[in-house]
């Protein structure tokens, strides 16, 4: 297990937890299922010692207990807290009276159905949330304080303000500070979400969970961890997540209403008669027969259907999903998400590629694009920056010819001056040529993507244009999202506003902000649920979406390239990274939510009718048990009929 410290151990702890909870109930299921099979196979051979009453009786209350003591118990601690008329007490009422009236296996088969069901829904939600564990991931679990000339490794808490903590390249910065190098880049996209990673120079402020990709630097401590930047987003997520009510389960409020109502009229099948009785001498009361007619009217009433056809229905949409690569993590948000009427989304990694490329090559008139490159790219190969490794790829794809050069210096936040065949080379942004006195053209201020410029002996020789592209399904995700009567499509990035704007130009989106905090995203998304009839669905992948995520009514992920707390913190997972794959979610919530409502309309229109011929004594316990099984049979044919169901 390692360093208990983080937590790691608690949550490792609990999955294992959850586990063996999961395998005994599988276990249990399968004993009284065999049981159940068993014990009918021999009552139909005759088997005369099975033939004993008290046999079949010691059989099936053994094939009952490992199904039905967990369910007894649980209608036993709901009634201690006040909850009477929940699913537990009447599951375990309903199974009772079958034993009462002689009926063993079809006690038995109930309380199995009603176990299964709830394991098909344990399968699903075992996946559930852990926002605030999951976060534990990416805290830094150390930081390296400089003291009296020697380096102690030491954890983020203990570091004083004004200690000095030196951070290596790949490693986490431990706490907010200021930078002591002269530069140094970080990928900050775990904060803002930006996709260029961000040169911070001297005296310049660095932030908790920025990663740094180049130079071991040194960073004098501003801050104490508890109230640095990355701990302001685990106190988000948990704000978020205090906030995000758990969606109560239909069944539990029908048991509620239900169990009563079933209980008070099995009773009043037997009471009223007998009152009568007592009143006109002349009604013949038989107490067998209308006890009979109470325990019938009661097998009857077992919501077997139900409790099967719920959790089942919603089990084959979760099924469906994730045949497509999407990951419910309960059936709550198969439900949810139909209602979704306002999505929001993230731009990078969830809009686009998430990966530099080379868009666009603009050479001066005295050169070849080929050229271009080629110059570019034998300069790039010095830099590790994710910009440069674009060109460099892009270069190399093409098979263009990288020299190296002879002589190459950096100018921090500007770029490269670099010596090639005799010629003095300039790579990097717009105030390079600035800062050397190169003219350049006045469009290129203008463009609001990346842009890499290129000098030769003090001459403009043109850019190159480096973006993160658009994924290839991202404007038709936009489209099917519409298509579905979803008009109010946001896009919030903390990229530039420009950029924002261009793509959502490009995509036919027609809110978008830009420049944005994860505290900027958090209140664009209050903002919007303060008005009730938005119902929200965010669209994100990275660390800073986690608050966002955790507070929208449906929170979704990237699962392919998003950050493992965007996937733990959502509560849909898109495992291949489309976002067209939002829109099919909501059309397999939409057909769950339809085979869900016609499983409980045919339950109880059954029910009813069947329960009706009970108390009126035409229906028999035999056809009672027939009209229980068949409709769950019927429901269960249903709720599977989903996997088979095409969606786009």
């Amino acid at each position: 297990m390692g360093n208990c410290n983080d937590g790691t151990c608690v949550i490792d702890k609990t999955k294992q937890e959850i586990d063996s909870s999961q395998k005994r109930g599988y276990i249990r299921a399968a004993i009284s299922f065999v049981m159940l099979i068993t014990g009918i196979i021999l009552s139909a051979t005759g088997l005369p010692l099975f033939s004993e009453k008290w046999v079949q009786l010691v059989w099936y209350i053994v094939a009952y207990l490992p199904v039905g003591l967990p369910v007894i118990k649980e209608a036993f601690e709901s009634i201690q807290q006040k909850d009477i008329f929940s699913e537990f007490t009447l599951m375990s009422i309903a199974t009772i009276g079958a034993f009462f009236i002689g009926e063993y296996p079809e006690g038995v088969a109930v309380m199995l159905f009603y176990a299964v069901g709830e394991l098909f829904q344990e399968a699903a939600v075992n996946r559930a949330k852990r926002s605030i564990s999951a976060l534990l991931d990416v805290r830094p679990e150390t930081a390296n304080v400089i003291r009296m000339d020697r380096t102690e490794t030491v954890s983020p808490e203990s570091v004083n303000v004004g200690d000095i903590v030196e951070v290596k390249v790949g490693d986490r910065v431990p706490l907010d500070g200021v930078m002591i190098n002269e530069s140094a880049s970080f990928n900050t996209s775990a904060l803002t979400g930006e996709s260029v990673p961000r040169t911070i120079r001297r005296g310049e402020e660095v932030f908790a969970g920025m990663i740094l990709t180049d130079n071991v630097s040194r960073i004098k401590v501003t801050k104490p961890f508890g109230m640095s930047a990355l701990a302001r987003i685990l106190d988000l997520v948990q704000n978020a997540t205090e906030k995000k009510a758990p969606a109560e389960q239909f069944i539990r409020k029908f048991a509620r209403i239900y169990t009563p109502i079933v209980a008070a009229l099995a009773a009043l099948i037997v009471v009223v008669p007998l009152i009568y009785s007592a009143i006109n001498p002349g009604f013949d009361f038989v107490l067998y027969d209308w006890v009979y007619r109470g325990l019938v009217f009661l097998v009857i009433s077992c919501p077997c259907a139900l409790v099967i056809s719920i959790p089942l229905g919603y089990f084959g949409g979760i099924g469906a999903a994730s045949r497509k690569g999407i990951l419910f993590k309960g059936s709550n948000y198969l439900e949810a998400i139909t209602k979704i009427n306002t999505v929001v989304m993230d731009k990078t990694g969830t809009l686009t590629q998430g990966v530099f490329q080379v868009q666009k090559i603009v050479p001066a008139n005295f050169l070849l694009e080929t050229d271009l490159v080629n110059l570019v790219a034998s300069i790039e190969t010095q830099s590790n920056h994710p910009i440069a490794k674009a060109i460099v790829e892009y270069a190399n794809s093409r098979n263009i010819d990288i020299v190296k050069p002879e002589i190459v210096n950096e100018i921090a936040g500007h770029g490269l001056q670099a010596s090639i065949n005799g010629k003095i080379v300039l790579v990097g942004n717009p105030k390079l040529l600035i800062k050397n006195s190169v003219e350049f053209p006045a469009e290129i201020a203008t463009i609001p993507e990346t842009i890499v410029v290129c000098a030769i002996d003090g001459n403009y020789a043109g850019y190159i244009l480096v973006a993160d592209a658009p994924k290839e399904d991202a404007k038709s995700a936009i489209n099917a999202l519409r298509e579905l009567g979803i008009k109010n499509i946001v896009m919030l990035s903390g990229d530039k506003q420009a950029i924002v704007s261009q793509l959502a130009t490009e995509l036919n989106i027609t809110q978008a902000h830009g420049d944005l905090l994860p505290e900027g995203k958090v209140e664009y998304v209050e903002q919007l649920k303060s008005d009730p009839a938005n119902n929200i669905a965010f669209v994100g992948d990275g660390i800073n979406d986690a608050p966002v995520l955790a507070m929208s009514n449906v929170g979704i992920a990237m699962g392919g390239l998003g950050s493992d707390v965007a996937i733990e913190t959502a509560d849909v997972i898109l495992q291949t990274d489309q976002p067209s794959r939002i829109a099919t979610a909501i059309k397999i919530g939409k057909a769950t939510r339809n085979i869900v409502i016609q499983n409980i309309s045919l339950a109880l229109v059954v029910k009813v009718v069947v329960l009706i011929l009970g108390a009126l004594g035409v229906a028999t316990l035999w056809e009672a048990v027939f009209a229980d099984v068949g409709v769950s049979l019927l429901a269960i044919l249903n709720a599977i009929r989903i996997l088979r169901m095409k969606f786009n």
